[in-house]
């Protein structure tokens, strides 16, 4: 005969077998740890603890951005050449064949222009890239332009405003010696300056 009480250890067990069945759907998925290395040490599994819930990025919770070198200021339109002109204080740096790294020697060369374009603050610099005849012409361009880039990037590291500058590529076409051995192809791998305004 059951009792009062004798339903609800049957109420109880039959609950405890439903939820065994279906599971708790508020239960936090966990992750599966990975399987330790052969022959190393076992992994020890982090406790599992639940994501935060992902909130709208908004300033606050963006990370902060580097400070970086400052900008480089390029001309918004290309240089005009003809309004340049040649000066003798400053003077051409020459590059190794196929090269457009500064040598040590032309590196105190450039020091010396960077002294003069300091006592010039209102000068504006075109720099000229060349190249020998070797190589075709499109590819020449590419080098001129290296080799005009590294110089200005040289000049702008001792401290002169990049403001100042604009640079062109002649490639092989502005030869300064036009003789067909290495002498000459030497003396027409440059860097050339000219200046507008003083």
């Amino acid at each position: 005969m059951t009792g009062r009480f004798g339903t609800v250890p049957l109420v109880v067990t039959l609950v405890s077998l439903v939820l065994l069945l279906t599971g708790c759907p508020k239960r936090p998925a966990t992750t599966a740890a990975s399987a330790p290395a052969p022959g190393g040490p076992p992994a020890i599994a982090a406790p599992s603890v639940a994501a935060p819930a992902p909130s709208a990025p908004g300033p606050a919770t963006l990370p902060p951005v580097p400070a970086g070198p400052p900008a480089t200021v390029r001309p918004t339109t290309p240089p005009k050449p003809a309004e340049f002109s040649p000066t003798a204080a400053l003077k051409d740096i020459h590059f190794d064949f196929d090269r457009s790294d500064i040598r040590p020697g032309d590196a105190k060369i450039l020091d010396a222009n960077a002294i003069w374009l300091r006592a010039h603050s209102g000068a504006q610099v075109l720099v000229e890239g060349h190249a020998d005849e070797r190589g075709t012409n499109e590819y020449n361009l590419a080098l001129g332009d290296r080799r005009a880039k590294a110089t200005l990037s040289y000049l702008i590291g001792q401290g002169i405003q990049a403001s100042r500058f604009a640079t062109i590529s002649y490639g092989e076409e502005h030869p300064a010696c036009t003789a067909h051995e290495e002498g000459c192809w030497g003396k027409n791998r440059r860097a050339h300056f000219l200046v507008k305004g003083r």
